[in-house]
């Protein structure tokens, strides 16, 4: 009597554990630091929210590293169900047919509420396919900004809260911030590739390739090598012989923020998402925020910035509770109260319109200077076909690229128009070869 009640009792046990076992859904991403833990308390809450999903977030290094990890991963059939790869990775994880889930089929099929609507459009178009259908769950956007220093344009005989709106009024200022001695440069770049080409274009609305700059298929090709940006390139080089910018180097231009922060250079332009790194790093003067300049002669600019960060994407092969659960937890991470906290904390921008009205209804843009500067530039205009961004195969290389031939026209080896004629030649034999290996 008693072993059968003790059976009995284990047999009851065994199946309530079952019933309450929860499904664990693997998160690849790349953010370490402060970053990195506050992505671990945003999961935290959502395993907290509910019992029946367990996420567990892994850090697997760099962009490209994490990638190449889930690339490597989904072969030997191990993949994560949820990656994260940033913005240049889009049109690879595009071409690879088969190995995705896109976001709004994932919702559909989960019966999850989905709005893409909700969405900001500059921040969603990114990550759509032509028919406007998401692929991808934004998570980290940023667009780059102006930093300027208030007090040296005080000591130059400049408005402190007038942050110059053209290219025009940016050499202006720069040559009078130098002949006061206030500073020794006018100003300085992270990002050559995204700040001064590719957002540049999007922001004078000029066409970065055919193909709606990628998005319409494998057979686009840049044409980053137009007049507005042979123009630009030119002046870049004229005012880098001038002293009134100094190169920060290639890829993010690691050596640009030190030049801001000595007060060397009185300007500098890069990510939204850097503005907390600026602020931390600033003691020694006040800062001013302001939108990219723009050429006034070029028409239809300003038009809107383009986004840089990275997406969430659903790799395919998982079981299907996996995706249930992971189509809960993209609900969860897009509800305005997780994305304002997140926007707040780390200078990313929201997702959503309710997520940017909540922080209004906060006070957070008001109390927090600069806060707003990136979302104004990229909600400015509706995006077009030349702002919303780009998608080409191979672009981690192109970016390099870029950089490559940017150092060439500076040393004098090159003029901006055989030096962007470079970048578009060699950026195409690029383009073909993913064509080739894709299609």
């Amino acid at each position: 009597m008693s072993r059968t009640f003790t059976v009995s009792a284990f047999a009851l046990i065994a199946s309530m554990s079952a019933a309450n076992a929860q499904t664990d859904i693997q998160w690849w991403h790349a953010m370490g630091g402060e970053l990195g833990a506050k992505l671990e308390e945003i999961v935290q809450g959502f395993n907290d929210s509910q019992d029946e999903y367990n996420v567990i977030p892994s850090y697997k290094g760099t962009y490209p590293e994490t990638m190449t990890a889930a690339i490597a991963a989904f072969r030997a059939k191990e993949q994560p169900a949820i990656v994260q790869v940033f913005e240049v990775g889009t049109g690879t994880m595009m071409a690879a047919e088969g190995a995705i889930v896109p976001v709004y089929q994932l919702m559909q099929d989960n019966d999850v509420q989905f709005d893409q609507n909700a969405f900001l459009p500059a921040v969603v178009g990114y990550y759509t396919d032509t028919d406007g259908n998401m692929l991808s769950m934004p998570f980290n956007s940023s667009t780059p900004i102006l930093y300027y220093n208030k007090d040296v344009f005080e000591k130059a005989g400049l408005d402190p809260e007038q942050p110059p709106k053209t290219w025009g009024e940016m050499e202006q200022f720069s040559k009078q911030i130098m002949e006061s001695g206030a500073a020794s440069c006018g100003f300085t770049t992270g990002w050559v590739s995204w700040i001064q080409t590719e957002n540049f274009s999007a922001w004078h609305n000029q066409p970065i390739g055919t193909e709606q700059n990628g998005f319409g298929g494998l057979e686009a090709r840049l044409t980053v090598n137009g007049p507005a940006q042979v123009k630009h390139w030119g002046n870049m080089k004229k005012w880098a012989d001038e002293g009134v910018f100094k190169y920060g180097g290639p890829v993010g231009g690691d050596n640009a923020p030190p030049m801001f922060y000595s007060q060397e250079c009185a300007m500098i332009m890069n990510s939204s998402a850097s503005r907390a790194g600026v602020i931390a790093n600033a003691t020694d003067f006040e800062l001013g925020y302001g939108m990219l300049p723009y050429y006034d002669d070029v028409e239809g600019a300003p038009q809107n910035s383009i986004i840089g960060g990275a997406t969430l994407w659903v790799l395919s092969g998982r079981p299907d509770e996996e995706y249930a659960g992971a189509a809960k937890f993209f609900e969860y991470l897009s509800s305005p109260e997780v994305q304002a906290d997140w926007h707040q904390f780390s200078g990313y921008l929201p997702i959503t319109q309710a997520a940017y009205d909540l922080g209004k209804e906060q006070n957070y843009y008001s109390e927090n200077p600069g806060s707003e500067v990136g979302l104004q530039q990229i909600t400015l205009n509706e995006p077009t076909e030349n702002s919303k961004g780009l998608r080409f195969g191979n672009y981690v290389q192109i970016r390099g690229v870029i950089d490559e031939e940017f150092e060439q026209l500076l040393n004098g080896s090159k003029d901006a128009q055989g030096a962007l004629d470079s970048v578009v030649e060699r950026g195409n034999k690029l383009i073909e070869e993913f064509q080739a290996q894709n299609q």
